[in-house]
């Protein structure tokens, strides 16, 4: 198969954006030596193991945020109802004594 000039350039710009990318998730902390481990399992027979690793996290971490956000709005509903009920209580009392004064 014959490739193009123009068809490899393309190819090395593409190559070299990447590169670039990549550099820049390092220097801002996004990635780290857990990264680089796992792109030394990435072969030939499995180019994209690093792609479907994050993938599948991304799956389970969104179900997982959404357990938590999901138990931190029960929790603080149940804050919001026990606040409800105390300040009921208070007001109640306190027009009790208003009524018990007049």
């Amino acid at each position: 198969m014959v490739v193009s000039g123009s068809h490899t350039m393309e190819a090395h710009q593409l190559q070299h954006q990447a590169a670039c990318m990549r550099k820049a998730l390092f220097d801002q902390g996004y990635l780290d030596e857990q990264f680089l481990q796992l792109e030394d399992l990435e072969d030939e027979a499995n180019p994209n193991f690093v792609e479907e690793v994050v993938k599948l996290y991304y799956t389970d971490s969104a179900r997982f945020i959404r357990n938590i956000e999901l138990t931190l709005c029960l929790r603080t509903f149940q804050e919001v109802k026990q606040e409800h009920a105390a300040l009921k209580k208070k007001l109640e009392s306190y027009f009790q004594l208003a009524r018990q004064a007049r």
